[in-house]
């Protein structure tokens, strides 16, 4: 786990993050082109703790299995990647897809392939789906073997989203989704995202579930008790989750998070990574709290003689607000 001003916290920060940037200061890495994606706030109301009265909102997340390369060990949100075919025609209704292009800042086609991977990838690795067979409905319940087989069929890419929508008489409801943030991977991480977040609230009926090969724990929380957990270290994230998660503080209730998304800046947040001689500085504009300040101590350590009493420190060191040895991806 990381530090953060003096305090131990959760927060994810792979080891190889320094050489991948001193690698890009000499020109020796080009950074790739990041992939479009999506991931879904999923959101219902929860009792006040200690009262049973509402006036709480809980969030759904997932924990990533360790074994992972992407943000192993790490807690999110359901989403993932734009499958290319997100930009076929799907039933759709709610904002017009030229109004989600002006939201989001892309094209139509763009536009309607996000929003349709954030419905897709809730429903693959949430079993839940936000459509229904009019446009003032939702479907009910997306339990049993039949809706098993659609999602399965969806994971593993043998079957588009469209073709699922259309065959089960389904319109896409982009009407039950705030655009709420926007973060892109850092320019010399080589899995590289530029993802939209967005926020839903859970469907009447619908119930969550752990779909997801690539998650070994779900959890309904508060948003103040995961970053609570986050605070004292006992739970990982990557600065966007911690961030989208300290945002909605300050929200009673699920309708009141989707009220306030037409407001959200979308501007995206990338990392910014400079040497200041031998020390790697990196920060996020607008988040002070994850900045890091890496000093080349390997180098330190062939240069300067070991303290009296151990051997000389060999391989990154990280000073100022922390590091954590945990691997992982990215944003």
């Amino acid at each position: 786990m990381s530090t953060s001003h003096g305090r131990r916290t959760g927060q994810w920060f792979p080891p190889e993050w320094p050489d991948l940037i001193r690698a890009m200061a000499r020109g020796e890495l080009r950074p790739v082109a990041p992939r479009r994606a999506a991931t879904v706030l999923l959101l219902r109301s929860a009792p006040k703790e200690g009262t049973g009265a509402g006036g709480g909102i809980a969030v759904h997340m997932l924990r990533r299995r360790a074994s992972m390369a992407f943000a192993g060990g790490a807690y999110a949100y359901p989403g993932g990647s734009v499958d290319p075919r997100d930009e076929r025609n799907v039933p759709w209704v709610g904002p017009s897809r030229a109004e989600w292009a002006e939201r989001l800042g892309t094209d139509a086609a763009a536009a309607q392939a996000i929003v349709c991977a954030a419905v897709r990838e809730t429903f693959e690795e949430a079993g839940v789906l936000l459509a229904g067979p009019t446009p003032g409905t939702v479907v009910a319940d997306t339990t049993g073997d039949d809706w098993e087989a659609d999602r399965a069929a969806l994971v593993s890419r043998e079957l588009a989203f469209a073709d699922f929508l259309e065959r089960r008489g389904l319109l896409l409801r982009s009407d039950l989704l705030g655009a709420w943030a926007r973060w892109i991977t850092p320019e010399f991480e080589p899995r590289r995202y530029d993802t939209w977040f967005f926020v839903a609230a859970l469907p009447e009926g619908q119930r969550t579930r752990n779909a997801s090969t690539e998650a070994d724990r779900t959890v309904w929380t508060a948003p103040e008790d995961a970053v609570a957990g986050y605070e004292r270290g006992d739970l990982l994230m990557m600065p966007p989750t911690i961030a989208t998660l300290r945002s909605l503080l300050p929200y009673g209730e699920p309708g009141a998070v989707l009220a306030a998304a037409a407001a959200r800046d979308l501007t995206p947040v990338l990392a910014r990574a400079r040497l200041e001689g031998e020390e790697v500085v990196l920060s996020w504009p607008g988040h002070d709290e994850f900045t890091r300040r890496i000093a080349d101590t390997a180098r330190a350590a062939t240069t300067e003689p070991p303290a009296a009493g151990g051997p000389g420190r060999t391989g990154p060191g990280i000073t100022g607000p922390g590091h954590t040895g945990h691997r992982g991806a990215d944003a």
